[in-house]
């Protein structure tokens, strides 16, 4: 039961990241205006990307935690 939930929280994961990153070649192509209903996809990474590389030592952690876990298998 336990290994089962794993595989699809893993599977919801996959294609999570699957849809994200069409988000992002989407807003890239035809731009943030044309995107509404998906929001600033682009805007919000880079602001994550921002707050971890102002958090400094810490954000470098959670970096590398959030890495650890989705190259898990």
């Amino acid at each position: 039961m336990l290994t089962n939930a794993k595989k699809m929280i893993g599977s919801l994961t996959e294609i999570a990241i699957a849809l994200l990153a069409l988000a992002i070649v989407a807003s890239l192509l035809v731009g943030e205006a044309n995107m509404a209903f998906l929001g600033d996809v682009v805007g919000n990474i880079t602001g994550l990307v921002t707050e971890l590389g102002q958090a400094g030592l810490a954000g470098l952690i959670a970096l590398g935690v959030v890495l650890a876990i989705l190259q898990q298998k």
